[in-house]
């Protein structure tokens, strides 16, 4: 009946298509759904927007870049675009162009402000999402030019000690420029800052000029007016930035005049507004100066909200609720507190991902940050974002962030009952109904238990993890749902009904997958896991890592998880990172920790490797793009500020330091050995576990001795605990510590 009633429309797609010498689209789309397996949701419509969304851009910049290669473009357009840099990147059959080589960003923000103004590698300055920028450019009168986009050579770095600023430095030619980009609270109101100093070591003059730029870390961002009023720009008729002092001299232009930097030889003042027909405005102010000069620019983020005002210590009361770490690797330290700062920006309610690409809402990505966050006893910060999942549940019970994934029942069961387990405490009585719901939508959308298939009883084909290839039966849903039916158990142990329906549906579940695993363990003669029953070993198999970390629905040692684990890291590793080839085609910092996780479970020292291999992708702001292009270092794929990423060296720090296993709490068991070596303590606490908030500190000692000490708040007796710290042996202790010495026979 559907098939009929769509039958005129398709004749006309059809019809309309192919009289003008095009493809056939019905046809083309059939083909394309056969390279999957059958689903529900084809594409979820969201990612589909995104992705219109991100190819207009693309097309815009391949309209304008290209064809206008002498104007000043942000840094990955300059590089992507030079033919001898090694970022470049050949055009001749891309409809679109986007930025594959620098998605490199850093967020500046206030606790609980929504809005997150981003400083590309360059110090160029995004106040908005997707908006205009603030360039800053240092002229000498004698033909000299600092343009950062064109420096290779610039300093930046993620200054925390007040908040959350970026400051770069970059000089040439006897010409210097500082800049320090940030947000700071002026009568309550969240002010975006920008500070400029420039100095000039050459005899004669020179100009300071701050630019007001129609393009951004992504490429083009239309300005159809700008115009200077005393001290301030106005950008389409909108008050936009105040500068200070105001300039000696402005400038405007629009496209057709070409860009605004070509005026600032000519001589003399422009008009003071200008109005684009095509959306590519753009100022400069300029301060001519000798010596030295300093600017500012005031950018307002928004108006004082009465409901939820921004409290002037908040840096100082989020950063004392955290956790500490104590390292004596300074890089470790630094990439802790960047991440913390990271975890505190992108939690105003909602989770967000990113400041930019991905500031939007996926409870993929909620569960992780959410996670760290109450790792790091932030458990209030955590709770508001909890709270923000329920209006998003569907009244079948569906947790709905975008049609066609089937893991976010399993992901917001799990991260409540972690709550719960960490806090010590009851399930809020509100939770209990929306548990229930989300229980039995798992319960449901299991596929039937026969015929015998290699997926039968598990999770529907579904996009889910969108880096683990095409529509599929991923083991990734079903390890998410099996873990999220035995937290639901466990959250509704008072409904004895209801605990016992989830735990059935669980039981179900897991031995589906234990079918299933068992005859992709026949097909491929190996017991590694791969992605889905039908699926060959490829990259796609890091989604079942999930079975070891995080959910630890495997033991430690189970082959599947090591094998396939070792199969990963003999083929899908580039230069000691996990390198993604589906979709992302980079290294993701994200999923290296999470195979690292694995490792540091089994007790297997290369987890260190893995560390060292991150930290070492981490830009100088202590960011991790999505994916990391191999060749040039940056970004290539996703957010160039992904917080995942964050939660996960978060996460990882914390288990080197304690982590649960069963019931037994397992110390030190990831601190490496060479911070021994630097005869200086490592700790990190008071965390929260789920048996209490615990302390635990490593000191070495004379004679090679390390006493590994812990301070606890338990929520009940005591558990087991476990001093793992590797390479050596337990000699001595008392109630809160234990003394090791080295294991000799240790390998």
């Amino acid at each position: 009946m559907n098939g009929w009633r769509w039958l005129p429309l398709r004749y006309i797609i059809r019809k309309a298509a192919t009289s003008q010498g095009f493809l056939d689209p019905i046809e083309l789309l059939g083909r394309l759904r056969g390279l999957a397996q059958p689903s529900e949701v084809g594409e979820p419509i969201e990612l589909l927007r995104a992705g219109v969304v991100f190819h207009a851009r693309g097309l815009i910049n391949s309209k304008v870049i290209q064809h206008n290669l002498d104007w000043a473009w942000p840094y990955w357009a300059e590089r992507q675009y030079d033919p001898r840099d090694r970022s470049f990147l050949p055009r001749a059959f891309s409809v679109t162009h986007v930025n594959l080589t620098h998605r490199n960003w850093t967020a500046v923000g206030y606790p609980d402000c929504d809005a997150l103004p981003v400083v590309d590698p360059r110090g160029l300055l995004t106040p908005f999402l997707d908006g205009w920028s603030l360039d800053v450019w240092v002229l000498g009168d004698d033909g000299r030019r600092l343009l950062p986009a064109r420096c290779h050579d610039v300093d930046q770095r993620y200054e925390l000690a007040e908040g959350a600023a970026v400051e770069t430095r970059c000089e040439s030619d006897g010409l210097a420029l500082a800049l320090r980009a940030e947000v700071v609270l002026e009568a309550g109101r969240p002010v975006c800052r920008l500070r400029a100093r420039a100095g000039n070591d050459n005899a004669g003059g020179a100009r300071l000029v701050l630019a007001l730029r129609p393009q951004n870390a992504e490429g083009v961002s239309f300005v159809g007016q700008v115009g200077l009023d005393g001290r301030e720009w106005l950008v389409d008729g909108e008050p936009a930035v105040t500068l200070d002092p105001a300039p000696s001299e402005h400038h405007t232009s629009t496209y057709g005049e070409g860009d605004v930097l070509f005026k600032l030889d000519g001589g003399g003042a422009s008009a003071a507004a200008v109005e684009c027909p095509v959306g590519l405005a753009s100022a400069a102010a300029t301060y001519p100066f000798e010596g030295a000069a300093e600017v500012h620019a005031s950018i307002p983020l928004g108006k004082p909200d009465p409901a939820r005002p921004l409290l002037p210590d908040a840096w100082a009361r989020e950063r004392d609720r955290a956790c500490r770490l104590e390292c004596p690797e300074r890089h470790y330290q630094f990439l802790f507190d960047a991440a913390v700062t990271s975890l505190v920006l992108h939690t105003p309610e909602d989770a967000y991902p990113g400041p930019y690409t991905y500031k939007r809402f996926w409870f993929r990505d909620a569960a992780f940050i959410i996670h760290a966050l109450l790792a790091l006893g932030l458990e209030n910060r955590a709770r508001r974002a909890i709270e923000c999942f329920f209006p998003r549940q569907t009244r079948f019970g569906y947790f709905r962030s975008q049609e066609g994934e089937w893991d976010s029942n399993g992901e917001v069961l799990w991260l409540l009952d972690r709550y719960r387990r960490l806090q010590g405490g009851p399930v809020p009585a509100h939770w209990r109904e929306p548990v229930d719901r989300a229980a039995r939508w798992i319960s449901r959308k299991c596929l039937p238990e026969s015929p015998l298939s290699p997926h039968a009883g598990l999770l529907p084909a579904g996009f889910s993890a969108e880096h683990l290839g095409p529509n599929d039966y991923y083991y990734w849903d079903d390890f998410w749902s099996i873990a999220g039916l035995r937290c639901a158990a466990d959250m509704l142990a008072d409904d004895p009904d209801a605990a016992r329906r989830a735990r059935a549906a669980a039981d179900r579940l897991a031995a589906a997958v234990d079918r299933s695993l068992a005859s992709a363990r026949e097909r491929l003669k190996r017991p590694a896991m791969p992605a889905a029953p039908y699926r060959r070993l490829d990259a796609g198999a890091i989604g079942s890592v999930a079975a070891g970390y995080p959910l630890q629905l495997f033991e430690a040692d189970d082959e599947r998880l090591l094998d396939c684990v070792r199969y990963l890291l003999d083929e899908c590793f580039v230069d000691g990172a996990f390198f993604q080839d589906m979709i992302h085609s980079g290294q993701n910092a994200y999923l290296t920790l999470q195979v690292a996780q694995v490792l540091l479970r089994a007790g297997d020292p290369r987890y260190l490797e893995l560390m060292d291999a991150v930290a070492g992708l981490a830009s100088p702001t202590g960011q991790w793009p999505e994916a990391i292009h191999p060749q040039t270092g940056g970004g290539c794929m996703g957010d160039g500020h992904h917080v995942w990423a964050a939660a996960e060296w978060v996460l990882m720090l914390r288990n080197c330091f304690l982590r649960e296993e069963g019931d037994t709490l397992v110390l030190a068991a990831g601190v490496p050995r060479r911070w021994l070596a630097s005869g200086e303590p490592a700790a990190f606490g008071p965390a929260p576990t789920t048996f209490g908030t615990v302390s635990v500190r490593v000191e070495p000692e004379e004679a090679g001795r390390v006493r590994v000490s812990w301070e606890a708040h338990w929520h009940r007796e005591a558990p087991e605990l476990r001093v793992a710290l590797p390479g050596y042996r337990a000699c001595g202790g008392d109630r809160e510590s234990v003394l090791l010495e080295p294991d000799k026979g240790a390998s």
